[in-house]
């Protein structure tokens, strides 16, 4: 496993949390392939919402490992990682959007063109990535995919959302396209791996690991 490197797990820890049952396909899929490492803000506990009966178990099992501890976006050594991950979380939109330690670590995965997938509202941690200039964003001219506004108009803070990620991709000089809400979504350009939404999980997450097994 350790030599086919590790995948960094981006999730907010923002009080409007991580979708539980994204975050819980995301990491049973790639842990059969990678060593996971978690990171979030300032190495913050995550709040994993939206659980049920069905992962309400493996949640218990999750906390109880050492591996479930996150460590710093700031502390992140980007050589250690060859794919990254943000699963679906709608604290993205308030923490991620904008971070400067997210947005260097997602630089450096641009620049060497490793693969990247984000999955619905975590979309949002790739808006961080601005060029130098601060202004440009290092995924204009990419294709991708993200919750819809009537998909992101259900959260229950929409009104104060700081960002709407259709808007943010389009003004910004990205393609964006979706299917009908909740419908499974993917795209796929060059490196970049998306997903409109929860339901995209599992697919989103198996071309992340077909497209590392192709490296």
């Amino acid at each position: 496993m350790a030599s086919r490197g590790g995948c960094l797990v981006v999730i907010s820890s923002a009080a409007e949390g991580v979708f539980a049952a994204s975050f819980m396909q995301a990491c049973t899929l790639v842990n059969q392939t990678f060593a996971i490492q978690l990171a979030s803000p300032g190495g913050r506990q995550a709040e994993y919402i939206n659980q049920d009966d069905s992962n309400r178990r493996w949640f218990n099992e999750f906390r109880s490992k050492s591996s479930s501890t996150p460590i710093g976006l700031e502390t992140v050594d980007v050589n250690r990682y060859s794919a990254l991950l943000i699963p679906a979380c709608p604290g993205a939109i308030h923490d991620l959007c904008a971070n400067a330690d997210l947005a260097q670590i997602i630089t450096h995965f641009i620049q060497e063109k490793k693969p990247v997938c984000a999955i619905g509202h975590g979309v949002a941690g790739l808006f961080s990535a601005r060029k130098e200039d601060g202004k440009s964003w290092w995924l204009e001219d990419f294709c991708l995919t993200a919750p819809s506004l009537f998909e992101v108009g259900q959260l229950p803070d929409f009104a104060m959302l700081p960002v709407l990620p259709e808007d943010f991709i389009k003004d910004h000089g990205g393609k964006y396209t979706a299917t009908e809400p909740d419908g499974i979504h993917v795209v796929i350009d060059r490196f970049l791996i998306t997903g409109q939404n929860t339901e995209s999980t599992v697919t989103a997450v198996q071309n992340l690991i077909l497209m590392c097994s192709q490296k």
